[in-house]
């Protein structure tokens, strides 16, 4: 045997021993102090079963948030590949939950049809917006992701035609590089537009509104990883850059509120953002989870107290099941309405208050595919937005390491070695086909339903596999007020 393979047998066994006199000395883990060495091979098992599940052992429509079929698509739209399949569906259509839509007799002919329209919002501002198209970028912040990654979703937003918001985390100048339209959410720190003891700034506030690509302010209530909680932002990822744009302390871990402190009440909510509305002069809306129902019907009757033209010039819909923020399992998993459930109450409740036409709906939460986008807006939805679509579109694997500043792919990191491999340019063609090839799937859907565009699918047009394996209507299942 040669030397060097004596030499390394010796070194593994010192290894071996160390460990395993550690692991009999500590005190603090059970398992290795009964059962050395061993116990280390179970710890890593754990930790490496998610990877070893979602690449070799589950099957293609089982994995949660989004399995490998869904991630799948989104990949090859992205990569403008051809995206149909042979042989057959191998999505079992009798699971209680599925939706189906219900071609018409004689479908719409291509040649017949027209893209969606444009959408106006805010007919009362200053500054009207006229949104193209109906799918859009959710919240995507500056900070929690990479500058390479806000830098190819800017320029893939740009060449779309769709909007990007900023998420919480504040206009930074590599937002406005790209030309794209943006939307400024408005959290409940108030980044990149607060004081130094995180009150509004309404002079910082109109620096913002004075930028001609932001074209609407979104204040933020709650989001779909954690209603009714604030989030954190690891001081390892507050940059220079990043504490410029928010307004804190480089290198500081920064938390946000649980809500606004101007907002304690609907009137003081429609207070709040009648400020910013007439600050900006620009379309001014809410992003929430719904949870208890009544608040919104207390909401209408305000308006109509005070006026039409004190309604939010749009509602943006989160879903209770998370979202791209990391949060506490309990809130995750167990708090706020789905959005399947969330937003035919929302739009029916605009409906019988007589506010529909008046306040638009955007609705965000796992909207990633043609099948999920044209969902939502069967459910009452003007406008669909998503985040993780398009993180998938950069080449995100699901890794579930957002929160670690270890991101494998470069998107939620800040590690310029991790960084290196997300390519801006290359990265912005794959959000602009992820983009074109979803917005043209559902107007497939669409057509097949004899509808000349997506934004006229209603309740009508879908039903939903009931537990007993009967599908039901879904108008009959939320019926209109």
């Amino acid at each position: 045997m040669s030397t060097l393979l004596w030499l390394l047998l010796i070194v593994g066994a010192a290894l071996l021993l160390k460990a395993y006199l550690e692991d009999r000395q500590q005190t603090a883990h059970t398992l290795l102090r009964n059962y050395p060495i061993l116990g280390r091979a179970r710890y890593q098992l754990e930790h490496l079963g998610i990877y070893l599940r979602q690449y070799f052992f589950a099957m293609d429509r089982e994995e949660m948030p989004f399995n490998r079929a869904q991630r799948s698509w989104v990949y090859r739209a992205a990569k403008n590949l051809d995206n149909t399949v042979a042989f057959g569906s191998t999505k079992n259509a009798t699971v209680p939950g599925t939706v189906r839509f219900l071609n018409a007799p004689f479908a719409r002919l291509d040649e017949d049809c027209q893209a969606s329209p444009a959408l106006r919002f805010g007919p009362f501002c200053r500054q009207p917006y006229e949104a193209q198209g109906f799918f859009h970028m959710s919240g995507l912040s500056y900070g929690a992701l990479s500058d390479v990654a806000i830098r190819a979703l800017g320029l893939g937003a740009a060449k779309a035609g769709c909007w990007i918001n900023t998420g919480e985390g504040g206009l930074a100048p590599i937002h406005l590089e790209s030309g794209a339209d943006i939307v400024f959410q408005l959290g409940t720190a108030k980044y990149g537009v607060r004081t130094a003891s995180g009150a509004l700034d309404e002079d910082k506030l109109l620096t913002v509104a004075q930028h001609r690509q932001v074209k609407m302010f979104e204040i933020k209530l709650s989001q779909g990883a954690k209603p009714g909680k604030g989030g954190v932002l690891p001081g390892a990822k507050v940059t220079p850059a990043i504490a410029r744009a928010r307004g804190i302390p480089e290198g500081q871990d920064s938390l946000s509120p649980n809500r606004h402190r101007e907002i304690t009440d609907v009137p003081s909510c429609l207070d709040f953002l009648a400020r910013v509305r007439e600050i900006t002069g620009k379309p001014t809306g809410l992003k929430f989870v719904l949870g208890s129902e009544a608040w919104l019907t207390t909401l209408c009757e305000e308006i109509h107290r005070r006026g039409i033209k004190s309604a939010p010039d749009f509602l943006t819909l989160d879903s209770g099941d998370g979202g791209t923020g990391a949060a506490p399992m309990a809130l995750l998993d167990d708090v706020g309405l789905l959005l399947r459930d969330s937003l035919p109450l929302v739009d029916n409740t605009l409906r019988a208050a007589g506010l529909r036409d008046r306040v638009r709906i955007v609705a965000s939460g796992k909207l990633i595919t043609p099948t999920d986008v044209a969902f939502a807006l069967c459910l009452g939805a003007d406008v669909c937005v998503t985040a993780r679509g398009f993180m998938f579109s950069l080449g995100c694997i699901q890794a579930l390491q957002c929160n670690q500043n270890t991101c494998p792919t470069g998107i939620t990191t800040h590690d310029p070695r991790l960084q290196r491999g997300l390519v801006p340019s290359d990265k912005a063609e794959r959000v602009v086909h992820y983009h074109h090839n979803l917005v043209k799937e559902v107007a497939q859907l669409a057509h097949a339903c004899g509808l000349p565009d997506a934004r006229a699918f209603q309740r009508q047009h879908a039903s939903v596999v009931q537990p007993n394996g009967v599908p039901v209507n879904v108008s009959a299942l939320y019926p209109l007020p």
